[in-house]
């Protein structure tokens, strides 16, 4: 397999940066990022708030995004994981941000920034507030993987193995994140 996409980037420290060009316009792109059964298809469902500084629940079943079963490395992902975030800022069709693994001891902030391309639209997935080089690491391979399945989704394409690309891609992150 060879990754599709490049590579997110550190851009300061606990800052990673991701862009990508989505294959649909904004606001289909958008409606995957707001409604939890759009957003269940290559990340987590859950019902987003209404009002900024509301919580909500991630419930991640990554099993069902392409069929693939987690390897024992990642067992604890066999069975639906709940995670609970905050919405921080909502500017529909142009800014989502959320907090991240929100009541742990730090939690961290994810932007997703669209902008329209024509029929395509460019997303900037910036997460913050990451404590360690572990942690930057995770996320990175993570959203990399969510993201590609998303790719594949907009293009009405057969996602590839969430957990292979994954693999693929966090000994790629090992040599470039710091």
């Amino acid at each position: 397999m060879t990754i599709k996409h490049s590579l997110g980037t550190q851009v300061e420290p606990g800052t990673l940066r991701m862009e990508r060009t989505l294959p649909a316009p904004i606001e289909r792109v958008w409606a995957y990022l707001v409604d939890s059964d759009k957003r269940a298809a290559w990340l987590a469902g859950g019902v987003l708030p209404k009002q900024s500084g509301e919580l909500f629940e991630l419930r991640f079943e990554h099993t069902k995004l392409t069929g693939e079963v987690a390897p024992d490395r990642f067992a604890e992902c066999r069975e639906p994981i709940h995670q609970k975030s905050r919405l921080l800022r909502i500017e529909p069709q142009k800014l989502l941000t959320i907090s991240w693994d929100e009541g742990s001891a730090a939690p961290s902030e994810v932007s997703f920034e669209l902008t329209p391309q024509g029929d395509s639209t460019r997303l900037v997935l910036t997460h913050r507030r990451l404590a360690s080089r572990k942690g930057m690491l995770s996320v990175a391979g993570g959203w990399h993987a969510h993201v590609d399945v998303l790719i594949d989704v907009l293009a009405g394409n057969k996602p590839q193995g969430f957990w292979t690309n994954l693999a693929e891609v966090a000994k790629e992150y090992e040599t470039q994140i710091r």
